[in-house]
């Protein structure tokens, strides 16, 4: 499975390609960060995280896209910039025919390092490990990327057949009521 993971911002959007090859054995094919100037329109600045990210679809080819989930922070002008960074993400995958996961910022932490609340730095060194890179990914967006595709590359498979249970469980209970309503409406 290849995995394109992105830690979405206006600022600097971290982007980290990973494929898994089952288990836990993952390698690193590429990563960056797409930057915008802060002093630009948010439009063109979205515009440039979009042409970005389509770019990195159409060279690597991902199966999924992983997104490190929005949540709250103090500032709300950086939140803002971060949900509309991640819904051009969003957009961008899907119009390109793949499946988009979102991932909690502690999910990634824990599934790299064990630790839903390690910090940048380890997450940072876990990263470096895991792939067998050289030196660290930076900006700290890039590893936490590599890290987000990192967390779907092992939680994937797990969470597709949990839905694939899941939709089953429901398919089954559609059918056991319609047997139920059947039976009742006989017996009357």
């Amino acid at each position: 499975m290849r995995v394109l993971g992105v830690d979405p911002g206006l600022t600097r959007c971290g982007l980290g390609v990973v494929d898994g090859t089952g288990g836990r054995q993952v390698r690193c094919v590429t990563y960056g960060v797409i930057r915008t100037p802060a002093d630009d329109e948010v439009s063109r600045r979205l515009l440039r995280v979009a042409d970005g990210v389509r770019e990195a679809i159409a060279e690597h080819r991902p199966d999924v896209v992983a997104v490190e989930r929005v949540f709250s922070q103090t500032n709300v002008r950086t939140v803002m910039g971060t949900a509309q960074a991640s819904g051009v993400v969003a957009l961008v995958a899907a119009q390109a025919g793949l499946r988009v996961v979102f991932h909690t910022p502690s999910e990634v932490k824990a599934a790299v390092t064990g630790s839903g609340r390690a910090g940048k730095e380890q997450v940072t060194a876990m990263v470096t490990r895991l792939l067998g890179l050289v030196d660290k990914p930076r900006p700290a967006d890039v590893a936490d990327a590599l890290a987000l595709a990192i967390c779907h590359c092992w939680r994937g498979p797990m969470l597709d057949r949990m839905a694939e249970a899941k939709a089953t469980s429901e398919r089954l209970a559609r059918a056991h009521r319609a047997r139920l309503a059947e039976a009742l409406t006989k017996g009357k």
